[in-house]
């Protein structure tokens, strides 16, 4: 695994993040990302890779180089594009164990992206992510949260159908859904 040295660097902001009472209760907390954070990021990204190319038959060497260049060009795009969003860390106690980048802006928020090492998937943690931006939502007075979800992550799929979210657009691979603050209350 190689980490690009020439990845851009995350914003850089002095704004606290908004607590976060159901993930403290777990254990669990965020932090805003650093550079120091890529090497868990880009070992993150393949694990959640990980079953696709163990389809492909490639040699190990190839799956590295393949997952090394998509982790730099999803960094690169996030951090051009989503340049307002919180890009955080989750932990639990010392250890990462995930990610969440949150795009909190006036009319829909939008969940960039949510990833648990799969060891730590099942525990309600990605349930209580997405209540808390439920929480912020209503406390910055905006409409809702959109998200996209491959059409292959049914467990995806269904977690966010469960907290609320409905489907309003195939964009293939991908579905887009929306949460409307006015629709239901899914606070933490």
């Amino acid at each position: 695994m190689q980490v690009d040295v020439d990845l851009p660097v995350f914003p850089l902001t002095q704004e606290p993040l908004p607590a976060c009472a159901s993930l403290g209760a777990r254990g669990i907390r965020l932090r805003r990302a650093t550079q120091q954070d890529l090497p868990f990021l880009r070992q993150l990204y393949g694990e959640l890779r990980a079953e696709e190319l163990r389809m492909t038959g490639w040699p190990a060497s190839a799956c590295e180089a393949f997952l090394d260049s998509q982790f730099a060009l999803q960094h690169r795009h996030f951090v051009a594009h989503y340049t307002e969003s919180d890009f955080m860390l989750v932990e639990s106690g010392d250890l990462l164990i995930g990610r969440y980048y949150l795009l909190r802006q006036s009319e829909y928020f939008a969940v960039i992206d949510i990833a648990l090492l799969p060891s730590w998937r099942g525990r309600g943690i990605g349930s209580a992510l997405l209540q808390w931006a439920q929480s912020l939502v209503h406390e910055n007075q905006a409409r809702g949260i959109d998200l996209h979800v491959d059409i292959r992550n049914r467990g995806a799929h269904q977690l966010y159908a469960r907290l609320g979210f409905v489907e309003i657009e195939q964009e293939l691979p991908y579905i887009r859904m929306r949460w409307k603050a006015d629709d239901q209350l899914n606070t933490a």
